[in-house]
């Protein structure tokens, strides 16, 4: 008997524990594991929650972050007072990110306009609820957004010398990874394996192509493509101007110069000697007046 009322003891002492503990169990968030968007168009991440303890007199914070941890990077900060239409953003907020669903209505998903490649990576979506108890709760396992652009040729040039020899160049973008292919004043040409042109999230989708042995007079088409299209764009590899020489056969033309540059120079003496000559004779006619 003795036993009985000990353990009954201590279940109520727990009971309170057991309670508060049970509150994360009512929460409920639903989202998407994966979004596509298209660069340069709108995308909508996906969130909606529930739990037992809201109601529309609570306070709401909404939080939307890129990353996990303490390298994550706060996209988006709202708070949703009861009674109000819509979730206050702060006053230096993105104006890429906004709300697009209504937290009164448990709706949390993020609209982000013009979708960019940089916007790559994964989203978790967080919510406060603020009142007699503050609770919150974020998705563990977050949203991944993948931005798709089709192929664009960034730039396209030739290097070298004439003493090494030339080779184009072409740097594109897209993701995925744009193939590339070189096109010559005949056919098909090999170019050395596509490399990433830049270091970061953003390296993987640039990449620079090389074309060796370049002949002066020739044109070049690069020609990137992926899944989304596919874009080209062509050169004209100009033959280098040859070098003015200083020797025994433009001694005449420099002669010439010369003569035509010292004719010159004496017409313009002769000139001025004219001119003196007649101001001074003007000068001695009116002394005589």
């Amino acid at each position: 008997m003795m036993n009985v009322q000990l353990v009954c003891s201590i279940l109520t002492l727990l009971l309170p524990v057991i309670a508060l503990g049970s509150g994360d169990d009512g929460w409920s968030m639903n989202v998407q594991s994966e979004v596509r968007a298209i660069e340069g168009y709108p995308v909508v991440l996906p969130c909606t929650f529930s739990h037992p303890q809201h109601s529309q007199h609570s306070l709401l914070q909404v939080l939307w972050r890129l990353g996990h941890g303490q390298g994550a990077t706060v996209l988006y900060r709202c708070t949703s007072r009861p009674g109000a239409p819509t979730c206050e953003p702060g006053p230096q907020q993105d104006q890429r990110y906004r709300l697009e669903g209504n937290p009164r209505e448990h709706d949390l998903s993020l609209r982000i306009n013009s979708a960019a490649l940089q916007d790559n990576g994964r989203y978790y979506c967080r919510v406060e609820v603020q009142g007699r108890e503050h609770v919150s709760f974020e998705d563990k396992m977050g949203t991944r957004l993948r931005v798709e652009a089709p192929p664009k040729v960034l730039a396209l040039s030739v290097e070298g010398s004439e003493q090494s020899g030339y080779r184009a160049v072409c740097q594109v973008q897209g993701s995925p990874l744009p193939d590339v292919q070189w096109l010559g004043p005949d056919d098909l040409l090999e170019g050395s394996p596509v490399r990433p042109l830049a270091q970061g999230a953003v390296g993987h989708y640039h990449t620079v192509s090389q074309l060796r042995d370049v002949e002066p007079g020739q044109q070049y088409t690069c020609s990137a493509s992926n899944p989304l299209g596919k874009e080209q764009s062509t050169l004209y590899v100009v033959a280098p101007r040859p070098r003015l020489a200083v020797t025994g056969a433009s001694t005449p033309l420099l002669l010439l110069l010369s003569v035509s540059l010292g004719a010159k120079v004496l017409l313009l003496v002769g000139m001025a000697v004219w001119m003196v000559q007649g101001a001074a004779l003007q000068g001695v006619g009116c002394w005589w007046k």
